[in-house]
């Protein structure tokens, strides 16, 4: 993985930097000429916020979540185990550094905020508090929410926050990501005022962030090891195919079936019959810690109706066939991917995409990252070379305030 990438380089006058960032902003704004050109992510952040209509001198406050809210926020974003291993590899920094350590769930919305009295203070100016959402959506481009979008850790710095009160600020966050079924979970971020900035701190909460997704994993594993003991009687008591899976889908055990690196589960799965991509109608049972599937058909049905609905929140993919129905919850990056294969039919190359996605000078190797993340959920149902959803399959794109935008 290459290093991420600071907004002001090791030995580079921060002062000088935040200068230069303010006058490429200013330029930016006023459609002149800047004296450099914007980081390729911070002028891409840039295009979004503008087309949303975001007003770069600061927008109307917005609403806090109220603490019951902001609590079950905390407990639905599964965050709250990582705590721990959390402060103790970022809050000593936070508070030698005179930053604040924060960490946000899949949308933004700040869960908890812990570091000195002093900075905390500053932050209550710019209601950067517990309960308030800090995606790019609502305060435009910033290190927090320009991360969640983008999928990757990000250094903002001064002129290149949208907001012009977040000038005075300098702020590194990287995602956190379920290291099973890639899912966002949310991000963890360091800031402070913009004089406390060091090139080296998006690289520290990148390293912290990826340690979390180590700890996640062996959870996991842990885990499925213990489902594997439970399975072991359970699978010798029955005749015919059947597959035990965690609850994110990876295999403790299988009879009679080849064993799928994981089966992309629907969101809500109660017992009873369902439809699951790659294995068709199943019967599903429950077990401690994960299902019992026991396939009805032989083999798959081939999805025959793909709804992209962009409209609902979170986004999320409907697959129909002829057998039964299956939805997932998108990720935004997700879903950006498959706005654009579903408005163009003929296929998007890894170029192509990129630009669709970040702009010019966008990353190939991000887009085909992506793209390989997205086909563990939807398998055959996209195809490469170049990227597109597979023929035959009838495409519907729902977004906001705009009913259907493309079928085919």
């Amino acid at each position: 993985m290459p290093r991420p990438e600071s907004a002001v380089r090791p030995g580079e006058d921060p002062r000088e930097r935040a200068r230069v960032l303010g006058r490429v902003r200013d330029a930016a704004l006023s459609g002149a000429a800047p004296p450099v050109s914007p980081r390729p992510v911070i002028s891409a952040s840039w295009r979004r916020v503008r087309d949303a209509g975001l007003d770069p001198r600061g927008s109307a406050e917005q609403p806090l979540l109220d603490q019951a809210d902001l609590e079950q926020r905390r407990a639905a974003s599964g965050l709250a185990p990582l705590l721990p291993l959390l402060r103790a590899r970022l809050l000593p920094v936070a508070e030698a550094a005179a930053q604040i350590m924060v960490v946000v769930d899949a949308e933004g919305h700040v869960l908890w905020r812990e570091g000195g009295a002093a900075v905390r203070r500053r932050a209550d100016d710019l209601r950067f508090v517990e309960g308030s959402a800090w995606d790019e959506n609502t305060v435009g481009t910033n290190a927090i929410g320009t991360s969640l979008v983008v999928e990757e850790p990000l250094h903002v710095y001064a002129g290149e926050h949208w907001s012009e009160g977040h000038q005075p600020w300098t702020c590194a966050a990287a995602p956190l990501h379920d290291p099973i079924t890639d899912r966002l979970l949310g991000a963890v971020d360091l800031s402070g005022p913009a004089h406390t900035v060091h090139a080296s701190t998006v690289a520290l909460v990148d390293a912290v962030a990826r340690l979390v997704e180590l700890e996640l994993r062996l959870t996991h594993e842990r885990a499925v090891e213990r489902l594997r003991v439970v399975a072991a009687p359970v699978l010798a008591r029955l005749s015919g195919p059947a597959l035990v899976v965690s609850q994110d889908g990876i295999p403790a055990a299988a009879v009679d079936l080849p064993v799928p690196a994981r089966v992309a589960m629907p969101d809500a799965l109660a017992a009873g019959e369902v439809w699951l991509p790659g294995l068709g109608l199943c019967s599903a049972e429950p077990l401690p810690g994960g299902w019992l599937l026991r396939p009805r058909t032989a083999g798959a049905d081939g999805p025959t109706h793909l709804l992209v609905d962009l409209a609902s929140v979170p986004p999320q993919i409907h697959v129909t066939t002829a057998s039964g129905s299956w939805q997932q919850t998108l990720t935004p990056r997700h879903a950006e991917v498959l706005r654009a294969l579903a408005r163009s039919p003929e296929g998007r190359s890894a170029a192509q995409l990129a630009e669709d996605l970040f702009g010019e000078g966008g990353s190939r190797v991000t887009v085909r990252a992506e793209m390989s993340r997205l086909r563990r959920t939807l398998g055959p149902l996209l195809q490469h070379r170049p990227y597109r959803i597979a023929a035959g399959v009838r495409v519907e794109l729902r977004e906001p305030a705009a009913g259907v935008i493309h079928s085919s």
